[in-house]
């Protein structure tokens, strides 16, 4: 019986990780070794790293910070979770592993472009695919870019990097943009070009990211992703855990979900998806599990 499990081995779940063990809890951490962080190729936007730092550099950081202390750490999936007084039972690898408390940080998963698994990867190492304006929209200041996706999505992200470039133009897959009037207005008015030609191919080239449409090829210094995420909430979700219709889980000011013992933080709860967000949902929820464990004097040794 473990004090606390974490689901998710990404900044969240490793921040809460740390902060329960040196809480002086026994910890388990369920790692599928799949975070978002790791398709990261440099981020600019982590404070405080003035020099950057790739996704798989700042896991293996804060992987090798947790190694200190005595945290049960699995690669490993989560196949189930269920309610098992005083907590939950978990089934991963085959094995069961019972908790009295649980903290969700699973993250979403980006809907990506119809792009190879090869093309996909070259793109993002080399920044010509990007998809968090938020992170690193710094980076294509005055480029040429697109923004691919549909309906809100891709008109509220064409809109926010409008501010970095005046060289905008937004597409869909499809050929479907599903904008309506005011909308294609309001981006005519800003100077983005819409273009309603569906998607062909792309291809990678050094400096350029190739992308047919219709009958004819552009080139973008970068191209954006609107595509939107798969919530990974659905272990929460089975135990009774509120999700939003987007799929992410409802929390209140602590990170508890409405599940007794139940706490979520990072992506797979609604909010700014940063890695320094996270991070502080994590040291959110990990003190109010240490201190509602206590509440029910179940910490006493």
């Amino acid at each position: 019986m473990y004090d606390a499990a974490v689901i998710g081995g990404g900044p969240a779940g490793l921040t809460a990780a740390l902060y329960l063990a040196r809480f002086r809890l026994s910890v388990f951490v369920a790692d599928g070794a799949d975070s978002r962080a790791s398709l990261i190729p440099r981020t600019h936007n982590q404070p405080f790293w003035p020099e950057g730092i790739s996704g798989t550099d700042l896991l293996e950081r804060m992987r090798s910070h947790l190694a200190k202390y005595p945290v049960q750490f699995v690669r490993a999936e989560v196949a189930e979770m269920r309610q098992a007084e005083p907590g939950f039972e978990l089934l991963v690898k085959g094995a069961r592993v019972h908790t009295k408390a649980v903290i969700i940080a699973t993250g979403v998963v980006n809907r990506r472009p119809r792009m190879s698994d090869f093309d996909h990867n070259e793109a993002l190492r080399q920044g010509l695919l990007r998809y968090c304006p938020i992170c690193d929209g710094y980076e294509i200041t005055d480029r040429t870019i697109a923004v691919v996706g549909e309906g809100d999505r891709l008109y509220g992200e064409a809109k926010f990097l409008r501010s970095y470039t005046s060289e905008v133009t937004a597409f869909s897959e499809t050929g479907s943009l599903n904008l309506s009037k005011e909308q294609r207005k309001a981006l005519g008015e800003m100077g983005i070009e819409v273009l309603d030609a569906p998607v062909h191919r792309y291809r990678v080239r050094e400096r350029a990211l190739e992308v047919w449409l219709g009958s004819g090829m552009r080139k973008f210094d970068s191209v954006y992703a609107a595509l939107g995420s798969k919530v990974r909430s659905s272990l929460a979700v089975a135990v009774g855990a509120k999700a939003t219709d987007e799929g992410c889980l409802v929390v209140d000011e602590h990170q508890r979900t409405c599940v007794r013992g139940l706490y979520a933080a990072g992506d797979v709860v609604a909010g700014v998806d940063q890695i320094g967000h996270a991070i502080g949902q994590a040291a959110v929820a990990a003190t109010a599990l240490r201190n509602d464990l206590c509440e029910r004097a179940l910490l006493l040794r």
